[in-house]
C-alpha cells in the first residue's frame, strides 16, 4: 500500500499563511455569532413571539374562547 502525502504538501508558504487566516477568522466568526445569538435569545420577548405566531386572533370570542366550563360535570 503506497503512502499517502499530505493534501498540502503542493501548498506553497503563502497559501499555507493564507489558510491558517482563513481558519482562524471562521473560528473568531463562530464566537461572534453565538455572541450575537445568545443576546438575541436573551433579548427575545416570549408575548410578541406568541402573538406573532398567532397572528390578531381575538380570544374573546368564539371559537377561540374558553368555555364556560371545563367538562369534568358533563364528564361525570
Amino acid at each position: 500500500m503506497a503512502k499517502s502525502s499530505s493534501p498540502l504538501c503542493d501548498w506553497t508558504p503563502e497559501q499555507l499563511a493564507l489558510g491558517k487566516r482563513w481558519v482562524e477568522n471562521w473560528r473568531l466568526t463562530g464566537i461572534e455569532l453565538e455572541r450575537i445569538r445568545a443576546e438575541e435569545l436573551r433579548s427575545l420577548d416570549a408575548y410578541r413571539a406568541i402573538e406573532l405566531l398567532c397572528f390578531d386572533a381575538d380570544y374573546t370570542i368564539p371559537p377561540r374562547a374558553p368555555l364556560p366550563t371545563s367538562g369534568l360535570i358533563e364528564q361525570q
